[in-house]
């Protein structure tokens, strides 16, 4: 593969708990319910506009009140609580040491992406990181990976999207990209094969293999 491009949270970083903590800020703050933590796993990776409608109901305001409490948080604790996934980095290097250029696609708001991606001990391999701005109500993965493939100069057949979501598999098949489902992450199995993964890698170690040879 010439261009590898990663999801960022479930499938580089377990962002769990700064993602956790600050949804039970923004909802404390509310005086809303929050959700058991079994359940805010499966908010992990959706844009939180798409999410905390679950819990708040449709009304706008309320939920913009939300985000902004939410980043509030983000902005100064949680964007620093995640942890590398153990195997990521050898496999990141091993694929930047094949000559394959890497770029993270993201949900994430551009403003703390870049700064996660950055803080990596990796982070100098990718070339770019593509993220929504901070005030878009929407996360187009389907135009984030054409564009990423555009700005690369490479063909759809040459690139791969690694990623733990259904909408990551979707926004590889799209763009006719190679979709591979990060199998350590906070989706499952079945959604990803459900939205029509080519492979899954059980481990951040499989992916040199699925993606070299």
């Amino acid at each position: 593969m010439r261009l590898v491009l990663f999801d960022l949270d479930g499938t580089l970083i377990d962002s769990e708990t700064g993602i956790v903590n600050c949804i039970g800020h923004a909802l404390r703050t509310l005086g809303a319910a929050i959700p058991p933590r079994a359940q805010l796993r499966d908010w992990i990776g959706p844009p939180l506009r798409a999410t905390l409608p679950r819990v708040l109901g449709d009304d706008a305001a309320t939920v913009e009140r939300a985000v902004a409490l939410y980043r509030e948080r983000f902005a100064t604790l949680g964007w620093r609580e995640h942890e590398v996934y153990a195997g990521v980095g050898a496999a990141i290097g091993a694929l930047a040491t094949s000559g394959a250029q890497l770029a993270v696609v993201t949900s994430k708001p551009d403003t703390y992406a870049a700064r996660i991606v950055a803080s990596l001990p990796f982070g100098a391999h990718f070339a770019h990181t593509y993220a929504p701005a901070a005030d878009s109500a929407h996360c187009d993965k389907d135009g984030m990976i054409a564009r990423a493939l555009a700005d690369f100069g490479v063909a759809a057949a040459q690139a791969a999207m690694v990623g733990d979501r259904s909408f990551d598999m979707r926004g590889a098949r799209a763009n006719g990209v190679r979709a591979i489902g990060a199998g350590w992450g906070f989706g499952s199995r079945e959604e990803l094969t459900g939205a029509g993964a080519d492979a899954i890698a059980a481990a951040p170690d499989e992916l040199v293999a699925l993606l070299l040879h």
